[in-house]
């Protein structure tokens, strides 16, 4: 695509993830222009347009972008190729629906949706209008899940078994600004970390078929400590530990547990069992690494004994494991890198990957964790899902393949 035709995108919601969007519009995707921001908080609008005012005196090349009163004028203004969609979970189907009726294509913040059928109602209105709807998490995108589909797709740890995702930390009431939609609709762990393991694994593992899950809500209130609601409580409405399994059309099964609900010290865990060898995948919810590689040479001289009988005062467990290098860009945040490649598909035509088929299954997904349990049930999935294509090594940062 020619950069100097970049696709016209106008910011819905300039919240707290506005910033590294903001950074990355700017600095980083030159395909990607910013011509205007809206937010019902005036006050966070300004804070977007001081941002561009502290970039344009440093010298960097960058337009005003518009001050909209509403989505509405947004929508309307004929300049507007992309809607970006920055509002919390619960308010991204309104503004999605809005914006595609109004001729706009969207790359919408995770989830799709807050359930199923106003996620297929999206993804039809999209195709009905012929318009262009995705959105994240690009993490996938990023250097080290890339590196780590590599491998995979290469064999390096044979067929597949199954994986294990653990998402562990206590609640963001500790210190994100605003903290009380993660405990009501479209809020919780699944919904909202889940998204980033759930759309990782279906890149490295294909498309899944079936869910059962058991959850529970452990707290019914929630202090929060930061500023500046700090002393305020927030009545938690979701399941905040949500734990389960995915089996996938190639017969591999994930175990996946996300939770508010529990202490500890390190939040990520993601782990692809094969045949010939383990792989560990970096923090899905990062764009980097590290990716590390266990095959059977490397357990040549591990000791002839029975592993839980040894003492470690520090368990290791990824002693031993290979740290392999990066293959790909994008290791660093580089949120609308999805965005980006959205707004190359406006230009050239070509698929992009980051795509509501995507966003739906992952969707299906999250939403059969509580199903399962309620029901007490295995829900059987319905959409279906084919892997993107993997990323290409571009020639230059921040302009994507046409």
């Amino acid at each position: 695509m020619d950069s100097g035709n970049p696709v016209r995108v106008a910011m819905i919601g300039v919240g707290a993830i506005s910033g590294i969007y903001l950074k990355n519009i700017v600095h980083t995707f030159r395909d990607v222009k910013l011509v205007g921001l809206c937010d019902l908080i005036p006050e966070r609008v300004q804070k977007g347009m001081d941002y561009i005012r502290e970039q344009q005196e440093l010298g960097v090349c960058v337009e005003t972008p518009k001050r909209y009163a509403d989505m509405f004028e947004a929508f309307r203004d004929p300049e507007v190729e992309v809607v970006l969609n920055l509002t919390r979970p619960y308010e991204h189907y309104q503004v999605t629906k809005q914006a595609l009726l109004h001729g706009k294509n969207v790359y919408s913040e995770k989830p799709l949706a807050v359930d199923m059928e106003e996620g297929t109602e999206l993804v039809r209105l999209a195709q009905e209008k012929k318009l262009l709807l995705g959105g994240a998490p690009d993490t996938f995108m990023g250097a080290g899940i890339q590196t780590a589909r590599r491998l995979i797709d290469a064999g390096m740890i044979g067929e597949i078994v199954g994986a294990n995702c653990e998402m562990i930390c206590h609640g963001h009431e500790t210190w994100h600004p605003d903290p009380e939609f993660y405990y009501k609709r479209g809020g919780g762990p699944m919904m909202d970390m889940g998204p980033y393991y759930v759309t990782a694994l279906i890149q490295l593992l294909g498309e899944a078929k079936a869910v059962m899950g058991m959850t529970r809500k452990t707290f019914g209130r929630r202090l929060i400590t930061s500023e500046p609601h700090r002393g305020e409580c927030i009545e938690v409405d979701v399941d905040t530990h949500l734990t389960g399994s995915i089996r996938f059309a190639s017969g591999a099964i994930a175990q996946i547990c996300t939770t508010f609900d529990v202490y500890y010290t390190g939040q990520a865990r993601f782990e692809v069992y094969g045949t010939r060898g383990t792989l560990v995948v970096p923090d899905p919810n990062t764009f980097g690494g590290p990716v590390l590689l266990l095959r059977p040479e490397d357990q040549a001289a591990a000791p002839k004994t029975d592993p839980g009988l040894m003492r470690h005062d520090r368990p290791d467990y990824y002693k031993g494991c290979r740290e392999i290098p990066l293959m790909f860009d994008y290791h660093e945040n580089s949120r609308a890198l999805g965005l980006a490649d959205l707004c190359m598909a406006v230009r050239s035509g070509r698929a992009f990957r980051a795509n509501s088929q995507q966003q739906l299954h992952v969707l299906e997904i999250l939403t059969a964790f509580s199903k399962s349990s309620a029901e007490g049930r295995t829900v059987e999935l319905t959409t279906r899902y084919e892997r993107t294509a993997p990323m290409c090594c571009g020639a230059m940062h921040g302009v994507l393949e046409d």
